[in-house]
């Protein structure tokens, strides 16, 4: 069987181009987490790498398979040069191992907090998980694993990730389309909820 770790390593390099930095961290009792940092022009998106090793599995199934279950990595893309972005990193792993810690599955729609600044200074504790299959296109893997998805996180403020528990992802997403959000502004003003 292929090391999974590998193949999405190289996936994210041909659709994002050479990391110029990476950071890993090790929770007890989880597998290595590392983020890389690829920098594109007034963008810099960060990847991590690892959260796809194992399998999420349903945290109230009996049995868990270790081969079978979605697997993902975590993208987040915000304007270069506004704010000291590169603090993202650690509460970046720390969602990214909420599958083997927690034992939750990430998903579109779902939102997840960390319950502090994603950097110093951000309006954002919170994100929203986009659908896959923009930046970086799925990884097929040796079946009988389940393709690696990439999934985009849009920061959200602690009012928008309460307006979304009640009216919905697809709501929020409407309502900061309808408003010109600039959801890659790291300094961004929360959307209108009224």
């Amino acid at each position: 069987m292929a090391d999974v770790t590998v193949l999405v390593e190289a996936r994210l390099r041909s659709a994002l181009g050479e990391p110029d930095a990476r950071a890993a961290v090790t929770f007890l009792g989880t597998e290595r987490v590392e983020v890389l940092r690829f920098s594109d022009g007034d963008l810099v998106r960060y990847a991590t790498l690892g959260m796809s090793a194992q399998p999420m599995n349903d945290p109230v199934a009996a049995v868990t398979d270790p081969v079978r279950g979605p697997r993902a990595e975590l993208v987040l893309t915000v304007r270069a040069g506004l704010a000291d972005t590169d603090k993202v990193l650690r509460p970046l792993a720390v969602l990214a191992a909420s599958p083997q810690v927690e034992g939750v599955v990430v998903a579109p729609g779902n939102s997840m907090d960390v319950g502090e600044p994603l950097w110093p200074g951000a309006p954002f504790s919170a994100v929203l998980v986009a659908e896959n299959g923009g930046l970086v296109e799925d990884l097929d893997i040796d079946e009988p694993m389940d393709p690696v998805r990439f999934l985009p996180l849009l920061p959200m403020t602690a009012n928008e990730a309460a307006w979304k528990r009640v009216h919905g992802a697809s709501a929020l997403q409407e309502r900061w389309l309808a408003q010109g959000t600039d959801l890659r502004d790291p300094r961004r003003a929360p959307a209108r909820l009224d």
